[in-house]
């Protein structure tokens, strides 16, 4: 009996090491799981767990993450694990393309008046849904008749008479603060006239867009603030101290003072004698770093600001922590919501996690390789980059000048 199960056995052994030799030389690809098991930066179930695929490499090169999640995962299981991602529609804006009827006028013209946080570079003569031509300018030789007048650090007049310009006025802040006296009011929620988002590209003008595909494995976190909230600086204050990070503003500042990005990537200079200004390089600087840490002022629904949206133009990863509803305006598995984890020692423990496997990380980054944008397509389509053609629709649906006084 021992000599009949010996007589089995090596022929058994004699084909375990031919394969074996054959993988070493042919390069066969090892058996893998179908489904891998999964391991958590802690105990809590606060956070979706990391995928375990036995890496535990702390990578620098982004895009030699890319192929190992290419092989590890692929976009055809990412996009459907998020087939059924949900969203509050609501929480932006409805373009209705069947809305041409409505319209007054097929010219109008909006004259910006005093000071304003949006750039010169939106001034511009635009062409707009249903033919209508729309000129946004500071210009009161351009737009001489004006259909309607635009406010934001200024209020606008008390009183409007039939004839006068319509009175617009902005207002991004957390607080949506009326002036009393427009007749349009733009904001950043969808219940407001106009809703204007922060997630387009107007702000990134002239800035340097080279994007770094290797990441820091010393230095995790990139956090740059100037204005130094007391409950904002407590809260980075603790999470950055379990995290090797830098911090570039005025804020808990420890890289020797502001505006010091270009001395740790000179590459980052739009050219030789670029100003040392924050925002010259803010894109660039943040690229080299596989977090960004994002915390807005204020904890308030549909509060999103380019603190969140600059670090994914950045090819980064926001830690954020501000509006709860934050996920109807990024795309499905693009952030780390800090307010999702039960103690910031867990938050800490996870980063760290991601930090470490390369397949993991680049899941953070799959939503734009694959094409799973969830509403964030519509959160830049809402944004101050189109104002101009979405308030000038408004201004000739109600009529410009003509439209009734209330």
């Amino acid at each position: 009996m021992q000599l009949k199960s010996l007589n089995y056995l090596i022929p058994m052994l004699g084909v375990a090491v031919l394969l074996l030799l054959l993988s070493h030389f042919l390069e066969l690809p090892l058996p893998v799981s179908s489904s891998p098991s999964v391991r958590t930066a802690s105990s809590s179930t606060g956070y979706s767990p990391i995928p375990d695929f036995g890496q535990n490499d702390p990578f620098k090169d982004l895009l030699v993450a890319f192929r190992k999640w290419d092989v590890k995962v692929g976009c055809l299981n990412f996009k459907e694990k998020y087939k059924n991602w949900t969203v509050n529609v609501s929480a932006l804006q409805k373009i209705d393309s069947g809305d041409c009827g409505r319209m007054k006028m097929a010219h109008v013209s909006v004259l910006v008046k005093g000071w304003t946080w949006i750039p010169d570079n939106l001034d511009n003569l635009y062409s707009c849904r249903c033919g209508l031509s729309c000129l946004w300018t500071k210009s009161d030789v351009l737009a001489d008749k004006p259909g309607a007048l635009f406010y934001e650090t200024s209020r606008p007049p008390l009183q409007r008479r039939r004839g006068d310009p319509l009175r617009v006025y902005m207002d991004l802040e957390a607080g949506r603060k009326k002036s009393g006296f427009e007749d349009i009011f733009i904001g950043y929620h969808a219940d407001d006239d106009v809703q204007s988002t922060y997630a387009g590209a107007l702000f990134h003008n002239n800035r340097n867009y080279h994007v770094s595909s290797y990441k820091k494995n010393d230095t995790l976190v990139y956090w740059s603030s100037s204005r130094c909230l007391a409950h904002r600086n407590k809260l980075a204050k603790e999470l950055l101290s379990m995290l090797p990070h830098h911090s570039f503003g005025k804020c808990l500042n420890n890289v020797g003072g502001p505006d010091m990005a270009l001395n740790f990537y000179p590459e980052c200079a739009n050219h030789v004698d670029s100003a040392r200004s924050w925002w010259d390089h803010l894109h660039c600087a943040m690229s080299h770093y596989k977090f960004v840490l994002a915390i807005e002022n204020t904890v308030t629904e549909s509060y999103v600001t380019e603190k969140l949206f600059y670090a994914l133009d950045a090819g980064s990863v926001p830690i954020y922590f501000g509006a709860p509803n934050v996920w109807d305006f990024v795309p499905p598995n693009s952030i780390i919501d800090g307010s999702k984890f039960s103690s910031l020692e867990e938050l800490a423990l996870y980063v760290k996690a991601v930090a470490n496997d390369p397949v993991a990380y680049a899941e953070f980054h799959a939503w734009r390789r694959c094409g799973v944008l969830g509403n964030y397509v519509k959160a830049r389509a809402m944004s101050l980059d189109t104002l101009p053609c979405r308030l000038c629709e408004l201004v000739s649906m109600k009529g410009g000048r003509n439209a009734r006084t209330s």
